[in-house]
């Protein structure tokens, strides 16, 4: 999916003849025999809109049954190309906001996958257990008024009530910002504390069946496994970690980029890459697959 600087993405107005005429859908196209994925989009893309792309990021794998058929559908990002968007096989062109869509109809299969859009690429962890709590609420002020929109509430020594106070005051800050709040423990805890949803880990995973009712459910994810167990409860992103070597755990193994891509890839959820990482390493990790980066300590400096 063409993706601009201020987040907007391209979508495309089926031509009449074509299943599904008139709905609107991310530009693509099918992959032939033999042809890696890169190149069928570079191929699909010039085809259908005469531009040349740069390289493409790879995002997520979703398959979605219409009526009709069963599809595959593989997700690239892209942040660069040459030249202007033409319609070359009569279609309707729009540039949206995922959070703000105006165009209708949509194909169903779009619909998870423009909420997952509006995920920004950096998701700060909470670290007031050692900051201390009025540091850490004034580097919050400083990262938001920076720009960070998702926070994940975790200081999970905090006694409770007083982490209940974190995360209420943490959730006041950030939604004056426009940014939201996940909480890394119950629903109840969430909800008290007004936030936009519940952070799940292994362990909180392992007790559930079903996806906690809240908007927004995160996860975290060490291996393959735990991340298709994020899958299977309906979270809508996942963390996947260590990345790499990290001060908190010197000596642990890591999954490198190479393991962390293969997951990611066939991940049909975002997944942010965590672990020693920094703010910087972004498009590193878009590069591997990520949605993005999450970060505890370089959150906050």
């Amino acid at each position: 999916m063409l993706t601009q600087a201020d987040g907007r993405v391209l979508l495309a107005q089926r031509p009449a003849g074509k299943p599904y005429a008139g709905y609107w859908e991310f530009p693509g196209g099918k992959v032939e025999a033999g042809e890696a994925l890169p190149a069928a989009l570079a191929r699909e893309l010039a085809e259908e809109l005469g531009i040349a792309i740069g390289a493409p990021c790879r995002w997520i794998t979703r398959v979605f049954e219409y009526p009709h058929a069963t599809v595959r559908l593989n997700f690239f990002r892209i942040f660069e190309w040459q030249g202007e968007p033409h319609p070359h096989e009569g279609q309707t062109f729009a540039w949206q906001h995922p959070e703000c869509v105006a165009v209708t109809p949509l194909l169903p299969a779009n619909f998870p996958v423009l909420k997952a859009l509006t995920l920004p690429p950096l998701l700060g962890i909470t670290h007031a257990e050692a900051l201390g709590v009025d540091v850490f609420l004034a580097r919050l002020d400083v990262a938001l008024d920076a720009g960070l929109r998702l926070i994940q509430v975790r200081d999970k020594s905090l006694p409770e009530a007083q982490r209940l106070e974190l995360a209420r005051e943490t959730v006041r800050r950030a939604h004056a910002h426009g940014a939201r709040v996940l909480v890394n423990g119950s629903v109840d805890l969430a909800r008290a504390a007004g936030a936009d949803g519940v952070h799940l880990d292994a362990s909180a995973m392992a007790r559930l069946d079903t996806r906690p009712d809240c908007e927004w459910v995160g996860a975290s994810s060490h291996d393959g496994a735990e991340l298709a167990r994020a899958v299977a409860l309906g979270a809508d992103f996942a963390l996947l970690s260590p990345v790499l070597p990290t001060l908190t755990h010197p000596g642990a193994p890591t999954l490198g980029w190479d393991a962390f891509a293969a997951l990611a890839a066939a991940s049909p959820i975002p997944v942010y890459g965590l672990g020693g990482l920094a703010r910087e390493d972004v498009r590193l990790a878009q590069t591997h697959g990520a949605h993005g980066v999450a970060l505890l300590r370089g959150a906050w400096t």
